[in-house]
């Protein structure tokens, strides 16, 4: 009980005295103006006489009016404020507790960090009290409670002017780095040459769809690029598999690594130099900085939450995918599937930039494909119950592979084309490919050699 009634006479944070100098020094110098304002706005002062003497002071700034005393008083006055702030005693006051305006920037940062607490403190008690209130749904709470937490820690990220002579310096560090490294490939490669030369990677922020018939190998190549990404390149991958569960992967990445049968690992029956090839892909893979989260039908919400969380413990993270995306669930409030689907595209969108990663999203094409006849090769009208991912997406890419559809050659059996569809910032075109269905793996033309068995 005691403690109840300590915690209710506890005042919030608060720094009155660094509030009165901050402003003291705003009056005295208009230089410590241009510096208060990159740090503070009216919400950061706790009391309402310095919130109201602050927005003044800046009325005045904005005005190219001089800002002493005088002044000041005259435009409270005229917002009839004057006697609510103490009066020109008051502001007389403030002037007289500066001796120089030098610390004006310490003061303003006292006042920014007490500001900070009490926002924290507002953010806490309204997840307390939408807790207590049993009708709003709990994963809807604790994905705006990330976002409300998070939202303070970016408020500290703004930014002003930066001179455009050490940009210059940065960006020509980044060409010459990229001139020494010999490649065009900006973004998180895929591994496949073609591929990379004409989407120069995956970019950040970027969402990119990879869209398909059924087995037509949309894991396979979703795999193929994260074992690229994580094993060649380095960089940290995660991957929300809503189909297939963690072993089930992991056993394809193991077949495609080692080159060894699908089927054969699935029966056990494994010729006596597969097992070497799998040691070995073991070891290969094993160090992969690749994370699965294997939870089926998640929610947009939740995946958000998620991915927020692992990106904070890794900070290794280049590259999100989701497989696939048809099997995400929308929010509760969408009419029909439809709408289920363009919210998931636009929310998946929105992640890319505020993750500032790639999302790689595999997603089912309609059986429009098979209807319209011809040699099926799909198009942008061809995405599932949704034009809205063809809006959301940066990149959209079409596995086609032209013997699901005909009777081909013998030598065309493993020919696959990587059709991209749509690039918001570069060309459209084909990529050739091979895909070796047993191994579950696509390959570069020029690099594929068919093992015997």
């Amino acid at each position: 009980m005691n403690s109840q009634s300590d915690g209710a006479e506890r005042l919030p944070p608060q720094a009155v005295e660094a509030e009165a100098a901050v402003l003291g020094a705003m009056l005295l110098e208009q230089d410590a103006i241009s510096i208060a304002l990159e740090i503070l706005d009216d919400t950061a002062f706790y009391r309402d006489a310095h919130r109201k003497i602050f927005s003044a002071i800046i009325a005045l700034y904005d005005r190219n009016e001089p800002t002493d005393v005088i002044t000041l008083s005259e435009e409270l006055e005229k917002r009839h404020e004057l006697p609510a702030v103490g009066g020109s005693f008051y502001l007389v006051g403030l002037t007289e507790g500066v001796s120089t305006a030098a610390n004006v920037e310490y003061h303003a940062r006292i006042v920014h960090e007490k500001s900070q607490g009490r926002k924290l403190i507002n953010v806490a008690t309204q997840i307390v009290s939408r807790a207590y209130e049993s009708s709003e749904d709990t994963a809807e709470l604790l994905d705006d409670a990330e976002r409300m937490v998070f939202s303070l820690s970016q408020r500290d990220a703004r930014r002003g002017f930066t001179q455009l002579n050490p940009i210059l310096h940065d960006t020509f560090e980044n060409i010459e780095k990229l001139h020494e490294q010999d490649t065009t490939v900006t973004g998180v490669p895929t591994g496949f040459t073609r591929l990379d030369e004409m989407t120069a990677g995956f970019q950040r922020g970027d969402l990119v769809i990879i869209a398909a018939r059924p087995a037509m190998g949309k894991t396979a190549l979703c795999l193929n690029i994260i074992r690229h990404v994580a094993v060649e390149a380095g960089v940290g991958v995660g991957l929300f598999s809503l189909e297939m569960t963690s072993h089930q992967l992991a056993q394809r990445m193991l077949c495609s690594e080692a080159r060894v049968d699908s089927h054969l690992m699935r029966t056990g029956r494994l010729p006596g130099d597969a097992w070497s090839n799998l040691s070995i892909a073991v070891g290969a893979l094993a160090t992969a900085p690749v994370y699965i989260d294997e939870t089926p039908a998640l929610s947009v919400t939740e995946m958000r939450s998620r991915a927020r969380r692992l990106m904070s413990e890794h900070d290794d993270i280049g590259l999100l995918a989701v497989d696939y995306m048809q099997l995400m669930r929308g929010p509760s409030d969408a009419e029909n599937r439809q709408q289920e689907i363009s919210a998931i595209s636009r929310n998946l969108k929105a992640l890319a930039k505020e993750l500032d990663v790639p999302i790689v999203a595999l997603s089912q094409l309609s059986r429009a494909v098979e209807i319209r006849g011809g040699d099926g090769r799909p198009q942008l009208s061809d995405l599932r119950e949704s034009g809205a991912i063809e809006q959301d997406a940066d990149v959209v890419l079409f596995i086609y592979r032209p013997a699901r559809y005909a009777e081909g050659e013998e030598q065309e059996q493993n020919q696959a084309e990587i059709i991209i569809g749509k690039q918001r910032n570069g060309p459209v075109g084909t990529v050739d490919l091979v895909f070796v269905d047993r191994f579950a793996r696509f390959e570069n033309p020029d690099l594929y050699h068919e093992d015997p068995g």
